[in-house]
């Protein structure tokens, strides 16, 4: 699912890149990774583990989800579903860019 997951997110890499900040995702109790990195030059999309603007612990399933726009951020947000740490913001602009 992880890969899946990868494979969209680089298929929307395009519209990423006007995030200008990076993210990283905490998947699951074992806290596989997804980061993205909307200030590199190309976008990075990776699965290495480093240092983000902003931190989403989501599921994997939540976050299919949320990208296939089956999952509302803001309910998921409320409803304890994804947990944010650091900017609201780059949150709240990757919520816009995922619901395009």
């Amino acid at each position: 699912m992880v890969d899946d997951i990868l494979q969209e997110l680089r298929s929307r890499s395009g519209d990423l890149r006007s995030l200008n900040a990076s993210v990283r995702f905490l998947l699951g109790k074992e806290d596989e990774v997804i980061r993205v990195d909307g200030r590199a030059n190309p976008i990075s999309i990776s699965r290495e583990d480093a240092d983000a603007d902003c931190t989403i612990r989501i599921s994997p399933e939540n976050l299919q989800k949320l990208i296939n726009g089956k999952l509302n951020p803001m309910l998921a947000f409320t409803m304890g579903k994804l947990k944010v740490e650091g900017s609201m913001g780059v949150a709240m602009k990757l919520a816009q860019l995922l619901d395009d």
